[in-house]
């Protein structure tokens, strides 16, 4: 399942993400700027979501475009909805598939069931046709829902780039269990001894932290690399904020490592890190450009047929 109608807008600077005031101290746990709350929409063929980003309050946290949990719910028999085909340029997308199976085709010929536990990295380059519907089987039986769908911007050398797919089936991605009740499941990047499986285009990590009532986990963080934290069930806690389900911690970049926990009932949150790419960032729907000029560029390819169609 896929995103397609993220907020618009004219060509800007970048987001302003997290200032370091000076130099940092090795061994210091960030701070939180500030927490942000969700906003509630529909995506594809009307399947809910909850977004913490792209919002008027957090454009995007560069080089995160935007981050969609759908779930978890449970349908009946009929009451699956995907994304039929929908165009993407100049970013990429990951579908971390928690629970319920979706099936993924694209313009260039690719085709893959990504099931529960499972992830499709998709690099959009420049510009992919993409579908993202669920299974017959999935559709005809029902069954329980979780999803997310994060986005990644591209620097504009690389909005060029020839479309790529690359999938995890499940048990592909490693997962660490920590001896401070967490287990981690590490999507891209490195910690704690794992890393993901994806090659990635810019330096970024994701993970998906399960913490036990009373777990917690200590990550690190480039020192100029921003860091969020996304509360997906649960309530957890930085340094210095309490985050409810749903809520989104920006971290500041006044540290090289920062930690979350679950000082009452379990929780699950989404850790993301990444290199801020530092360009202008022109947005419309399904492109992700640096200018109105190639954004409007994007529409005509598309328009044109340039990206590929579907069915193939």
């Amino acid at each position: 399942m896929t995103s397609t109608t993220a907020p618009s807008a004219t060509a800007t600077a970048p987001a302003a993400g997290p200032i370091a005031t000076g130099p940092v101290a090795t061994g210091t746990v960030r701070s939180t700027v500030r927490v942000v709350s969700p906003v509630h929409t529909y995506e594809g063929a009307g399947f809910p979501v909850r977004r913490p980003f792209p919002t008027a309050d957090l454009p995007f946290l560069d080089p995160f475009l935007m981050v969609d949990q759908v779930g978890p719910v449970e349908l009946g028999p009929g009451e699956a909805k995907g994304a039929p085909p929908h165009p993407h340029r100049g970013f990429e997308t990951i579908q971390y598939v928690i629970s319920g199976d979706i099936a993924n085709a694209d313009s260039r010929g690719h085709h893959a069931v990504v099931r529960g536990g499972g992830v499709q990295w998709l690099t959009a380059g420049s510009g992919i046709v993409h579908e993202a519907l669920p299974t017959e089987e999935f559709l005809a039986e029902g069954g329980l829902q979780h999803l997310l769908q994060i986005w990644v911007n591209l620097p504009a050398r690389l909005k060029s780039v020839p479309p790529r797919s690359q999938n995890a089936e499940p048990g592909e991605l490693p997962v660490v269990t920590t001896a401070d009740g967490a287990e981690l499941t590490v999507i891209a990047g490195n910690t704690h001894g794992a890393t993901g499986p994806f090659a990635t285009h810019t330096p970024v990590l994701v993970v998906h932290a399960r913490l036990a009532a009373g777990g917690r986990a200590e990550f690190t963080a480039p020192v100029g690399h921003n860091a969020m934290l996304y509360v997906m069930s649960g309530a957890a806690a930085t340094r210095d904020a309490e985050l409810r389900d749903g809520h989104l911690a920006v971290l500041a970049q006044d540290g090289d490592r920062f930690t979350v926990e679950a000082r009452g009932g379990a929780a699950e949150v989404l850790v993301l890190t990444g290199e801020p790419i530092g360009e202008p960032v022109a947005r419309s729907g399904p492109f992700v450009m640096n200018t109105a000029a190639e954004l409007r560029q994007a529409q005509q390819d598309f328009g044109r047929g340039l990206m590929g169609r579907l069915p193939l």
